[in-house]
C-alpha cells in the first residue's frame, strides 16, 4: 500500500501489557507462562510473554476500523482473565505493580536478556511496568519520520490521558504515571530527537548501537519509533489503560493525529522544532499530575489545565476523527475521564474507601476484563 493509493484511514493495531497477580493476595507473581499457555488456544499468536515473568502481552491483528480493534481488545482481555482465574490468578491493567515483590523482577531467560542485563544493569530492576503501544500503518519511512516530528508535541498530553501507575513498592508515589518516570531513566527512552529522514533515523540508531546504548535495533525504546517488525509508526508513551474501551479510544486518537500530521507533511511542513527543556518539563508535569492537574504547553511553556490540553488535542485531530467515524468514541472517553478521573485517580479512589491496597487490585482486575458499566 503506497501513499496516495490508500482508501480510508490507515490500518492500526494495539499491544497491551498486563501484570499477573495472585487472586487472593493481589500480589504480583511470576506465573505469566501459565496464563499465556491457558489463553493461547483462544488467542494463538496474539498473546505472549514479556521480559519479566510477572507480565504478559496481548496483541491485535491490524484493523481498519476501531470497532474491530475494540472487539479484539475485549476478546484478548477476556481470554487472559479467564486463563488466569482457572489457575487461581488474575491479570490487572496497571502501569505499575500495586502489591508484591517486583524489585528486582524475575526475568525471562535467554541470551538477549543476558546481554540486556550486562548493558543496562540496575535499570532492569524496575522493569515490571506495563504500557500500551499503538501501531499505525505508514509504509513510507521518510514520511513516517516527519509525521513523528509533529507527534512529538502531543506525547505529554497522551501520557496524561492514560496515566495509570500511581503505586510503586506498595506506596503512593504522588505521581499519576510512575511508570513513565522509571522508564525515563533509560538512555533510549522518552521522545525521539527531531529527525528529517529515515536515513537520519537509521544513522542515529546505529550510532546508539555503536555507543553501547542498545542491545540491538529492537531495543530503541523511544515513545515514538518506526517499528522494527512492521511497516508502522509506533506510539509507546502511554500507561496501559484500565479498560479496553480506553485503549481503543487512545488508538483512534493516535491514528487521527497521524493522519492530520501526514497531511501537514504532504504540504511541506516537517514539524515543529520544540525546545527540549520544555518537552522534558511537559513530560514530567504529565507524569506527576495526569488529568487531575495542569500540563505544559510545549510551544509556550505556559501551564494549562490538562483537560484543556486534551480537548485541544482532540480538536486538532477532529477532521480525521470525523472522517473515520471515531470522534464520538474519543469525545465519550474525555467526558468519562472528566467525571471519573484518569486511571491513577481511580486507583487512589479505590484505596481511599478502606485504606487497603488489595481493594485497588480488586478494582483494577474487575475493570481489566469486560464488565458491565465500563465505557463503550
Amino acid at each position: 500500500m503506497t501513499t496516495g493509493q490508500q482508501l480510508g484511514p490507515p490500518p492500526l493495531g494495539v499491544e497491551e501489557e498486563f501484570l499477573v497477580v495472585d487472586a487472593d493476595r493481589g500480589e504480583v507473581v511470576p506465573r505469566a507462562a501459565t496464563v499465556v499457555d491457558g489463553a493461547r488456544p483462544t488467542l494463538g499468536a496474539r498473546v505472549g510473554g514479556e521480559i519479566t515473568t510477572l507480565q504478559i502481552e496481548t496483541r491485535t491483528d491490524p484493523c481498519q476500523s476501531v470497532d474491530d480493534l475494540a472487539a479484539q481488545l475485549v476478546e484478548g482481555r477476556a481470554a487472559i482473565q479467564a486463563a488466569a482465574r482457572s489457575a487461581g490468578l488474575r491479570v490487572i491493567a496497571s502501569g505499575s505493580p500495586v502489591l508484591g515483590q517486583a524489585v528486582p523482577p524475575p526475568l525471562t531467560q535467554g541470551p538477549r536478556q543476558d546481554r540486556g542485563t550486562a548493558t543496562f544493569r540496575g535499570l532492569h530492576d524496575e522493569l515490571a511496568i506495563c504500557a500500551v503501544h499503538v501501531h499505525v500503518e505508514q509504509p513510507d519511512r521518510d514520511r513516517a519520520v516527519l509525521i513523528g516530528n509533529h507527534l512529538r508535541a502531543h506525547l505529554p498530553a497522551l501520557l496524561a490521558l492514560t496515566a495509570n501507575s500511581p503505586y510503586w513498592a506498595e506506596r503512593d508515589t504522588g505521581y499519576a504515571s510512575w511508570r513513565s518516570v522509571t522508564w525515563g531513566r533509560w538512555p533510549v527512552a522518552g521522545p525521539p530527537p527531531y529527525l528529517t529522514s529515515a536515513r537520519q533515523y537509521d544513522d542515529h540508531v546505529d550510532m546508539l548501537l555503536d555507543a553501547g546504548a542498545l542491545v540491538d535495533h529492537g531495543t530503541i525504546f523511544w515513545d515514538l519509533r518506526l517499528s522494527t517488525h512492521h511497516p508502522t509508526l509506533e506510539v509507546r508513551v502511554a500507561d496501559v489503560p484500565v479498560t479496553a474501551a480506553e485503549s481503543a479510544a487512545l488508538a483512534a486518537l493516535v491514528r487521527a493525529l497521524v493522519v492530520v500530521a501526514g497531511e501537514a507533511v504532504d504540504r511541506g511542513d516537517e514539524g515543529p522544532r520544540l525546545v527540549p527543556e520544555l518537552l522534558r518539563l511537559a513530560y514530567w508535569r504529565a507524569a506527576r499530575d495526569g488529568m487531575g492537574g495542569h500540563g505544559v504547553d510545549v510551544a509556550t511553556g505556559r501551564l494549562l489545565p490538562a483537560a484543556a490540553l486534551a480537548e485541544r488535542l482532540v480538536e486538532r485531530a477532529r477532521p480525521a476523527l470525523d472522517a473515520a467515524g471515531d470522534r464520538e468514541r474519543v469525545q465519550r472517553w474525555l467526558t468519562w475521564l472528566a467525571a471519573d478521573g484518569d486511571g491513577a485517580t481511580r486507583q487512589r479512589a479505590a484505596h481511599a474507601v478502606r485504606g487497603r491496597l488489595t481493594d485497588v487490585v480488586d478494582e483494577i482486575a474487575s475493570r481489566t476484563a469486560p464488565e458491565e458499566g465500563t465505557p463503550a
